[in-house]
């Protein structure tokens, strides 16, 4: 009976992952329907999040309120599951265009960082630029390492045997009609910031729709290069770089300056948001969706949890502690070094991570955290195979263990059987670095080794 109860939720899956094909002409040539299940269903994550953070603000408790909300989630239908299974498989398919949604746009919530990183940069020694770059580099290659082998070994002892994972539905590839659609938004509204720059009530908010546009474009256009292009021309840097080009554009025709308008992309103020405040507004919903990927892959993460969360936890713990003796070791100023602690983590709750430290550079941590998961992206399959990492398990956690969301994007593209792992230790890589720095014990612990 429970084999044919799981042949049959199986079939369920396959159903709805082959039915997301309907939904994924939602992205091109909506129908009125897909939009509205759309926007309700990213609308309550998106609100939920936006509830969180107030709630957690006024209550002054400096847990990562994403972190909670995708627990409850989590939890929510882990009960479902074990009372109404039916109802726990409604939840997740009535949400799944809104988690296809943030996996679709993922690399772009990233891309403000780095788009800005001339402004974070500026007050950072050129030395300190050079010992940063070191530890970035030593210390993703040290974690992969770290973490790849760990789930070697604990596979050897365990000698658990692989199951096949559920399978992922995956979004569609962007339309010409997409492109277009963007191209007019950026060429109209850069015509608009230029004949009055406070058309919008402010520049920031004048900026914003070309600004935004560029972006987007510039994604777009990275991501349909070919896949030899994209091994040394990741999508995000095409990404950042589009962006940057708009606002050198415009501060030049404008005269207004390069610096001006790479302010106005992040402004980091609520009433008067830029294009970069928005993107990084959506960094609440990506942990939150963790939830659903996460119960989808409940009965992988049940059969191998020994390697998984050993792994994650070793993993998590010697990231953050290796850095900060590296840059003791280094001698890089203390400040600097708390700013890329969460260097392996996620930047969602990379920055949650930093806010529980006097000092840091919110700025430099978003930007290291996107530099690492480049480097990942780029070397990390090659790595693995001179290191012969050549398990599944121990590929799919050592890539989101040392270079999270970009470096488990990329090795999936050519890797599908490493995806659930690298899905599961992406978040939970996350999970843990949160949980041990929001232990003070710990804290304090970071602090005395960074001086």
């Amino acid at each position: 009976m429970q084999s044919d109860d799981d042949n049959s939720l199986r079939q369920q899956v396959l159903v709805r992952s082959s039915s997301s094909d309907a939904p994924r002409t939602t992205f091109g040539l909506p129908t009125v329907v897909g939009v509205l299940h759309l926007a309700v269903s990213l609308g309550l994550v998106l609100a939920s999040d936006y509830f969180l953070k107030k709630a957690f603000a006024a209550a002054a408790i400096r847990f990562p309120s994403a972190l909670f909300g995708m627990f409850c989630v989590f939890t929510v239908l882990m009960v479902l599951d074990s009372v109404v299974p039916d109802a726990a498989m409604g939840l997740m398919g009535f949400f799944e265009p809104a988690t296809l949604f943030i996996q679709r746009w993922l690399p772009l919530f990233y891309v403000p960082s780095l788009v800005v990183l001339p402004l974070a940069v500026r007050d950072v020694p050129a030395a300190s630029g050079l010992k940063i770059c070191f530890i970035l580099v030593g210390g993703w290659l040290a974690s992969l390492s770290v973490a790849g082998y760990t789930a070697l070994t604990v596979r050897k002892i365990v000698n658990t045997e692989m199951m096949p994972a559920e399978p992922m539905a995956k979004p569609s590839p962007f339309s010409q009609t997409e492109v277009w659609a963007w191209s007019a938004i950026f060429v109209s509204s850069f015509i608009l910031a230029y004949v009055n720059p406070t058309a919008l009530g402010t520049n920031a908010r004048t900026c914003l729709p070309f600004l935004l546009a560029a972006t987007v474009l510039g994604y777009m256009v990275g991501s349909g290069l070919p896949s030899n292009v994209k091994k040394v021309f990741h999508p995000i840097i095409s990404c950042a770089f589009s962006a940057d080009l708009a606002a050198i554009a415009y501060g030049y025709i404008s005269q207004s300056g390069t610096d001006a308008v790479l302010g106005s992309y992040l402004t980091k103020v609520s009433s008067n948001p830029g294009a970069g405040d928005i993107l990084m507004g959506f960094l609440g919903s990506v942990i939150i969706s963790f939830a659903f990927s996460m119960f989808k892959q409940r009965k992988l993460v049940k059969r191998h949890a020994a390697e998984i969360f050993s792994s994650v936890i070793i993993a998590s713990a010697f990231s953050l502690y290796s850095t900060a003796i590296i840059g003791r070791v280094v001698g890089l100023e203390p400040t600097l070094t708390i700013s890329i602690l969460p260097r392996c983590i996620t930047v969602a709750l990379a920055l949650s991570i930093v806010s529980l430290f006097e000092g840091a550079n919110s700025s430099l941590t978003a930007a290291v955290v996107v530099l690492t998961g480049l480097v990942g992206a780029n070397f990390v399959q090659a790595v693995m195979d001179k290191l012969r990492l050549d398990d599944p398990i121990a590929r799919g956690i050592a890539t989101a263990s040392s270079a999270h969301g970009l470096g488990t994007a990329a090795l999936s593209a050519k890797e599908p059987e490493a995806l659930p792992f690298c899905a599961i230790a992406y978040a939970l890589t996350g999970i843990f670095g949160s949980l041990l720095c929001s232990v003070p014990a710990v804290r304090q612990s970071l602090l005395m080794i960074v001086g």
